[in-house]
């Protein structure tokens, strides 16, 4: 089930955005895992793990509990939850070209690279 319901979970999160940026959640970079835990009574529980643009980001509990909103209301999802980390911290290169385009950033291909020890996973 889970390979089939990621992919749904993504499209949701599309449409969870951050209120202070006009770009939702999935394309700046912000969800850092989703995992996906098969029930016995077909629903799965789900625990996403995501991040903030910026550690002292006053709406951090307003986007997790939209993304726990709109997850939760899948009838395939039991539990949601949503874990917020800074580990690692966000960075602008996570963005994906969508989003880069949209808050006028270059594309991936003509941005500047991060140095090898700032990469993260």
């Amino acid at each position: 089930m889970s390979d089939t319901l990621k992919p749904k979970i993504i499209d949701v999160l599309k449409q969870c955005f951050d209120p202070e940026i006009p770009v939702d959640l999935w394309n700046l970079g912000l969800i850092y895992s989703i995992d996906i835990i098969d029930g016995n009574d077909d629903k799965s529980d789900i625990s996403i793990t995501m991040s903030l643009t910026t550690p002292g980001c006053s709406m951090g509990h307003h986007m997790s509990q939209d993304i726990e909103n709109k997850v939760g209301a899948m009838e395939e999802t039991g539990q949601v939850n949503v874990n917020v980390t800074f580990d690692p911290p966000w960075r602008p290169e996570m963005m994906t070209d969508d989003a880069r385009t949209k808050l006028g950033f270059p594309p991936t291909e003509t941005a500047p690279k991060p140095k090898d020890n700032e990469e993260w996973e």
